[in-house]
């Protein structure tokens, strides 16, 4: 920014840099539209960064009837590999069919089934998964991702890691992907096509005068006024925080928390497939290969109080989620077998439901212009759908400044992502080629991250040592810098646990001397101004 008083005027001044901030950004500066993006932390900060990591129908919401919210989801997953495919890519799962497994008939169709047939109160029973694999399969419209197929357990490897006695299983496809650099690169390509990205900068009141808002923002620097014709609040967990208290709405909408926790292990099995295990509860929980040496697990369904309150992976939760697999797995999964948790808060829309797990993954997207100049305040969601949601908020956005522009998105691959789907293996022999000083791993990782990017990152690179400090795990000064510079990161955290996940990796000394690194080229950058 230019000053600390803003002279012009934006069209958009969105708050939140979750995936559904930097999503509609994104879109909105592809249009035309002049935007701001205002992150009170570090882009995917929150919720974002919390996810099982997947773009995938919701093949649970099936029972639900939330034909729409599937329906979209689905078809959504192939246009986002073609866009980003380096940091997502297909996976099968494995649904073993446990016979002995009995559940409560918590959801809609549950109910209804046990109704019919009282002989199967307490079971999905193999008949009713496969015909809602079916409708998941031909609900999607797949090009790219192979359908559901039967897997004898006995004889597939798949089969081994589990508990004899399993026999059947189905197996069907959804996709992975890298949620914290989804955002991060849709924040870039926001900026790029000339949107204002702003971290560490909380809007803290906004005020409307003659049809314009008046946001005081809180920087590093001091506070700051943004003037813009219209706000999205798109502050996720915060969302009623800004209705209430920045804007002053009075709304009846509200946010409802869930908090989502996972848990992450060494490696449990040999093979890339994931685990889709239902549970005696009703629920289910993913188990799914993780960065290359660790296995993911999760997730549950908490309500959680408050945004303020970090959410955190509880002593029950890790327990549980051991427990779940356990009943599964021939090797049982124990709580000191954990080397990692993180946990996110889910700001649902509040349907009324008594379950926070029955509680909807669709979102709601309400216009209000009663304080005198408009506001678009948005509602739950999930990481598959966040594009189509970015649409549905334009077409709120195009009606309110009376324009008519054209979506754009589904064939605009993400900063990195112009080659084909599967190929990044071939990127990554490139890479080697090119720079043979790496090592495959090292490519491999370099691709997955940043995809054709990775060749620009490293231009003019001979040897190891002209990517300059080395900081462990092939982490090096060339790739923070490129961080700092094109993703807006900021700090050790940002780096080693959003940007990357080599938090994982490397040890704490190394971290401090990340963090020691980044302090004082900041300073140094600060002194040059």
């Amino acid at each position: 920014m230019r000053s600390a008083q803003m002279d012009d005027v934006v069209d958009l001044l969105i708050i939140g840099g979750g995936i559904n901030g930097c999503g509609i950004a994104r879109d909105a500066a592809g249009r035309g539209y002049s935007v701001c993006l205002a992150e009170m932390n570090d882009l995917a900060s929150a919720t974002s960064s919390a996810s099982t990591k997947l773009f995938h129908g919701g093949l649970r919401y099936l029972e639900y009837f939330e034909w729409r919210l599937v329906r979209e989801a689905l078809i959504e997953r192939e246009t986002l590999l073609r866009a980003m495919p380096h940091i997502s890519w297909p996976m099968r799962f494995v649904l073993p069919l446990n016979e002995d497994m009995r559940f409560e008939p918590a959801t809609p169709a549950s109910r209804i089934v046990a109704g019919l047939f009282p002989w199967l109160r307490g079971r999905r029973p193999g008949w009713m998964i496969r015909i809602g694999l079916g409708l998941y399969d031909r609900l999607g419209s797949r090009q790219i991702l192979p359908g559901t197929s039967s897997v004898d357990l006995t004889t597939d490897p798949v089969g081994k890691p589990l508990k004899p006695g399993m026999r059947k299983a189905f197996e069907y496809s959804d996709c992975w992907v890298d949620d914290a650099r989804l955002v991060a690169l849709n924040a870039r390509d926001a900026a790029q096509r000339g949107a204002t990205i702003l971290t560490r900068t909380k809007v803290t009141s906004a005020q409307a005068r003659d049809g314009v808002w008046r946001a005081k923002v809180q920087t590093g620097s001091g506070p700051v006024t943004i003037s813009a014709r219209m706000l999205v609040n798109a502050a996720g967990p915060w969302a009623g925080e800004v209705i209430r208290n920045v804007t002053g709405l009075d709304t009846r909408e509200t946010v409802r928390l869930v908090r989502g926790s996972h848990i992450v292990t060494r490696r449990l099995f040999d093979h890339d497939k994931c685990y889709f295990f239902q549970g005696d509860d009703g629920r289910i929980v993913f188990v799914i290969p993780y960065e290359a040496d660790f296995t993911l697990i999760g997730t549950t369904d908490v309500d959680h109080k408050s945004p303020d309150t970090p959410p955190l992976c509880t002593s029950e939760e890790r327990d549980y989620l051991c427990r779940f697999v356990s009943k599964y797995l021939s090797t049982p999964v124990e709580p000191a077998d954990v080397v990692w948790s993180y946990s996110g808060v889910r700001p649902l829309y509040d349907d009324g439901q008594a379950s926070a797990t029955a509680a909807t993954r669709d979102y709601k997207l309400k216009l209000d212009q009663s304080a005198g100049a408009p506001v678009l305040n948005v509602f739950g969601g999930k990481i598959t759908t966040f594009r189509r949601l970015a649409e549905t908020a334009m077409r709120h956005i195009d009606a309110n400044f009376k324009r008519s522009t054209q979506s754009w998105t589904a064939d605009a691959p993400l900063p990195g992502g112009n080659f084909p789907v599967g190929g990044a293996g071939k990127l990554a022999a490139e890479l080697l080629e090119r720079h043979p000083f790496l090592d495959r791993k090292w490519a491999e990782r370099l691709v997955r991250g940043y995809g054709t990017d990775a060749m620009e990152m490293l231009a003019g690179a001979r040897a190891i040592t002209d990517l300059g400090v080395h900081f462990g795990e092939g982490l090096t000064e060339r790739e923070i810098v490129w961080l700092m510079t094109h993703e807006f990161a900021a700090t050790a955290d940002d780096i080693l646990w959003r940007r990357t996940k080599l938090g994982l990796r490397l040890d704490t000394v190394s971290a401090r001397t990340l963090e020691r690194w980044i302090v004082d080229r900041r300073s140094s950058n600060s002194c040059l101004a």
